[in-house]
């Protein structure tokens, strides 16, 4: 008898297991089914899904610009455009580089005002930092601003929304060189090189202690395995496009 009434209990929790587990994959597929629905939360744009072997490299400037001349000229002599991401207060003290920056065929988008984490701003608030800091590039180059980046690749749906809402495309990267770690010239470009991919978006700053002695090995690297650099403007989709959830912007193709 307390054989078969242990049987019964080892039998009984068995089926709580089972039903734990069950109901365990059930949320997990139901979860799973929210991202590739789109119900999941808003991304910006990390990569470009293309079969071409194009590729963008990008630089934020929000400090100084000691290292900057050096690679405009490190870009220009491998004929290679970059977008160039620019924080408000950095555009209006340095705008003899905001013309030269886009003398030199580069793109230029925004990188906020401030600089601070606008996840925890309020909608009016993200509104102005695009507006005012776009309007700073726009008074120097006369052409409009529609890119923007979030200061420390920080973001959540109201930032990304509002951008939209605004005419921005919020861009991010998924190849960091970690330039700003002060890593030597040679790690900078191994991490570069060895991460990209076609479509990739390539992060950089414009005053990193070693970025432009790393970019004549990048782009040389990259370029003689067949990748063409292009700017982020001219490597994203503009429109029917979905972006699944690694933030890898995908084309919608006709059914």
């Amino acid at each position: 008898m307390q054989r078969v009434r242990f049987r019964f209990r080892h039998l009984h929790l068995i089926c709580i297991v089972v039903c734990i587990v069950a109901v365990a994959i059930g949320i997990q597929s139901a979860l799973t089914a929210m991202v590739y629905a789109g119900l999941s939360a808003k991304l910006p744009i990390y990569s470009v899904q293309t079969e071409e072997k194009k590729i963008a490299i990008s630089f934020d400037c929000a400090w100084g610009v000691e290292h900057t001349d050096a690679i405009l000229r490190n870009l220009a002599a491998a004929d290679v455009r970059a977008t160039f991401f620019m924080v408000e207060f950095w555009a209006k003290k340095y705008p003899d580089y905001v013309k030269k920056i886009r003398y030199f065929g580069n793109e230029i988008g925004t990188h906020s005002a401030t600089h601070s984490y606008m996840s925890k701003l309020s909608e009016s608030e993200i509104e102005a930092e695009l507006a005012t800091s776009s309007q700073a590039i726009e008074s120097v180059t006369g052409e409009k601003v529609n890119l923007f980046r979030p200061p420390y690749g920080d973001y959540n749906d109201l930032l990304i929304e509002t951008a939209q809402k605004s005419g921005y495309y919020t861009i991010q990267w998924d190849v960091d060189s970690l330039d700003w770690k002060d890593l030597s010239a040679t790690d900078i470009a191994l991490r570069v090189i060895n991460g990209v991919q076609p479509g990739s978006i390539i992060l950089c700053h414009n005053n990193g202690l070693h970025t432009a002695e790393a970019l004549p090995l990048i782009l040389d690297t990259l370029i003689n395995r067949g990748y063409t650099f292009v700017p982020i403007g001219e490597l994203i989709y503009r429109e029917n496009y979905t972006i699944d959830h690694a933030g890898r912007q995908i084309p919608n193709t006709a059914s």
